[in-house]
């Protein structure tokens, strides 16, 4: 019992990330009907950013409780502004010109981004591996049952700190889009941007602020990350993209709480199929549940059919 709880405890946490990052691809998606392939490797990039920041400011485990909230502020902003100023970059250079274009040159446009923000990545940090030390230690002992042969049980400060932070941006972001006039605006672009044009909605401005939303969400992902696993590669993003697109598929792609749900319940597969059976095979175990939600709830666990009115 102890060690099913521990494991729900890693997939929860796991499941939180990926969650991050599918709700900026569920954003873009809900407003243009884009994937934006490059939003895993914005990841990276904030991961990258928020390490040379801690590297730069000193921050180890040592430092004072006080100080090192403000420090890791400090970190979370300066790599949200990075990754947002790529986000609109991206949006700016690489999917606007083509925003008129047939549907396929939009998505060969973002599978490129991706391999160049990669190789970018790769060419001025390196492929080594980038470790750092761990930073945030200590948390909650639940259960010790190491007197009769079994395991301590302990969710760790960093992984309520994931839990608890995923889902506060999720109810934000859900609130921001539903009760604010950015999220009217983005609904009306969302359903029809030629009209949402003409009643007044800056539609560049819609899209650009939401490409910039998604990428400072990638930032906190990233952060998180680093921070629970300690170490960083330029292929991280990829990996991370294609299990938050899938997540993001499998909860419902244009919903934000499906966006959580679905990177829940990935991360909650991967870790309990490593635990109990084979740790080669969790990729494989995950996207067959999501061929098998797909077949028959088409629209993903919290999506809403698509209605064309004739």
């Amino acid at each position: 019992m102890e060690y099913f709880i521990q494991q729900l405890i890693n997939g929860l946490t796991l499941g939180s990330i990926y969650g991050l990052i599918a709700i900026g691809y569920t954003m873009v998606y809900g407003i243009i009907g884009m994937i934006n392939f490059a939003h895993g490797d914005i990841f990276t990039v904030g991961a990258y950013v928020a390490l040379a920041v801690i590297l730069l400011l000193g921050i180890t485990g040592a430092t004072g409780a006080t100080m090192l909230i403000l420090a890791l502020l400090l970190v979370l902003v300066i790599s949200m502004i990075f990754t947002a100023v790529w986000g609109w970059t991206v949006e700016r250079v690489a999917y606007r010109p083509l925003r008129g274009s047939f549907r396929l040159a939009p998505l060969i446009t973002a599978i490129g981004m991706s391999i160049v923000l990669q190789n970018f990545i790769q060419v001025t940090q390196g492929a080594r591996v980038k470790p750092i030390q761990p930073i945030i230690s200590g948390g909650i002992p639940l259960f010790d049952s190491r007197a009769d042969g079994g395991i301590i049980v302990q969710l760790s400060w960093m992984q309520l700190l994931i839990i608890v932070s995923t889902f506060v941006l999720m109810v934000g972001f859900t609130l921001l889009i539903t009760k604010t006039a950015l999220g009217r605006s983005q609904r009306a672009c969302e359903q029809d941007q030629k009209m949402a044009a003409l009643l007044g909605v800056d539609v560049d401005k819609t899209i650009s602020l939401t490409f910039v939303m998604g990428a400072a969400l990638a930032a906190v992902a990233g952060l998180m990350f680093l921070l629970l696993y300690g170490v960083l590669d330029f292929y991280i993003g990829f990996l991370a993209g294609i299990k938050a697109f899938t997540a993001a598929v499998l909860g419902g792609i244009g919903s934000l709480p499906g966006a959580m749900l679905g990177g829940i319940v990935l991360g909650l597969i991967e870790v309990f199929w490593s635990a109990y059976f084979s740790v080669e095979y969790k990729d494989v175990a995950a996207f067959s549940i999501l061929a098998i939600v797909l077949i028959f709830m088409p629209s993903g666990l919290l999506g809403k059919p698509e209605v064309e009115k004739v």
